[in-house]
């Protein structure tokens, strides 16, 4: 485990927003570390980068103990939480060039980086004038100057538009797979973190709800087929004698769990052979919200 915390808690005055926490971070892996604003993401990642002190329990990085081995711990953590800390009068290549003098990091790593990120043609551009996509991407390659083993992202790709996720999504995919790097990532965003976790951790009101595969949690969190039809009792009643398992039945919708893309074109083929009007027929994941009531309610 490249992370591993046991019974990691923290309070802010009487108030505790991390209980009892026990993250296992597999090496290679895209840890995805799920929770709704203010459920205690921030705070735990501050504690896994020291920015906090650890109050109660304990951090491993690398099998290593933090609090012992801070300093050959964090030279080997690339991190960015919140913002990217960058100088908006400088262009996005002097940012780097002014990090990896003061880093003590080759030169040559510069343009390899701004490579890495697809800044190469922006290099010579005020970062002031980047989009957030850009601006993002930067704070990544800032991030990776000293090639780090692991790195550790509070949501970077919130407030991004589609294609500044797209984009940040093929570059912590490409970080894994190409760069053998492990990246730890927290979001609010199921979908996102769907789309390239292969782990992931839930948190809500600082406890872990959920820890596992991504394969785990596609099981918890089965999508359904979403079908609106002219006459959705009738329609769900001819699914059920045709043995499609119908989990729900609203005025608008009838909802199918969710099997194949095959499936789906079955089902719409059987009740247009039958003669029912089908508007609309779609895939429909859990969000957060519900996956969370079906982890304490399983729990």
């Amino acid at each position: 485990m490249v992370i591993r915390t046991e019974g990691l808690s923290f309070n802010f005055g009487s108030q505790q927003v991390v209980k009892s926490l026990n993250l296992q971070v597999p090496e290679g892996s895209i840890y995805g570390f799920l929770g709704p604003n203010g459920a205690g993401k921030t705070t735990t990642i501050k504690l896994l980068l020291n920015l906090l002190k650890t109050q109660h329990g304990s951090i491993h990085i690398f099998g290593q103990e933090l609090q012992k081995n801070r300093i050959s711990i964090l030279s080997q953590i690339g991190a960015l939480i919140e913002q990217p800390a960058i100088y908006q009068h400088l262009s996005g290549k002097e940012n780097l060039l002014n990090r990896a003098l003061l880093l003590q990091v080759p030169v040559k790593r510069v343009d390899e980086m701004l490579d890495l990120v697809h800044l190469s043609n922006a290099a010579n551009k005020k970062a002031g004038q980047y989009s957030l996509g850009m601006k993002q991407r930067l704070g990544i390659a800032l991030a990776l100057l000293t090639d780090p083993k692991l790195m550790i992202l509070d949501e970077p790709t919130n407030g991004l538009d589609p294609n500044g996720i797209i984009e940040i999504r093929e570059l912590l995919l490409k970080l894994v797979n190409q760069h053998r790097k492990t990246v730890f990532i927290s979001s609010h965003l199921l979908a996102e973190v769907e789309r390239m976790a292969t782990h992931v951790g839930i948190i809500d009101g600082g406890q872990l709800l959920f820890q596992g595969s991504i394969t785990e949690l596609e099981a918890l969190s089965q999508p359904l087929i979403r079908i609106e039809t002219d006459n959705s009792v009738d329609a769900a009643n001819l699914l059920k004698r045709k043995n499609y398992p119908v989990a729900d039945v609203t005025d608008d919708y009838v909802y199918v769990p969710y099997i194949s893309k095959e499936q789906m074109g079955d089902i719409n083929a059987l009740l247009i052979q039958n003669e029912y009007t089908v508007f609309s027929i779609g895939k429909q994941q859990k969000d957060l919200e519900k996956l969370f009531l079906s982890i304490t309610q399983n729990a």
